[in-house]
């Protein structure tokens, strides 16, 4: 197996957190309610002990883990100011805004698996498992709260 595209997956992996933690820092400044700005606390932090895991794995195998954001996590951080912007912080739609991204997120982790046998090890395969899985368990809170506002 190749070092290169174990690196490149987990890299991937490493970004849409990133896109996610920045997603939820400014879905955080733009929530009025504290219990929304807890919960995209609580949402931001998964992602940064996603993150940690995944540098210490693609630094084991000798890559530079990647710092920045996906591109179109930078649109999607874009789209939400505005979008908070127009509809005066409606919680709904803020909501509505983070499981778009939670979307994104898991389809990012569901491409990497779909690969996972050509592209990592069976202990990365278990440890993104692991995170889907809690990154699932975000993504289900997040919806609930939206449909409760709808």
């Amino acid at each position: 197996m190749e070092n290169q595209k174990n690196i490149d997956a987990l890299n991937k992996l490493i970004e849409i957190n990133n896109d996610r933690i920045e997603g939820y820092e400014t879905a955080s400044k733009e929530a009025k309610d504290t219990d929304l700005k807890s919960l995209f606390g609580e949402l931001a932090s998964t992602s940064q002990k996603n993150v940690s895991e995944l540098r210490s794995e693609v630094t084991r195998l000798g890559g530079t883990p990647k710092e920045g954001t996906r591109v179109t996590g930078k649109f999607f951080r874009a789209w939400m100011d505005v979008k908070a912007a127009f509809t005066g912080n409606d919680r709904h739609t803020i909501l509505d805004s983070c499981e778009f991204g939670e979307d994104k997120a898991l389809e990012t982790y569901e491409s990497v698996l779909e690969k996972a046998t050509t592209d990592l090890t069976a202990e990365q395969t278990q440890l993104v498992s692991q995170q889907k899985t809690a990154l699932r368990a975000d993504h289900d809170r997040v919806k609930a709260l939206r449909d409760a506002t709808a």
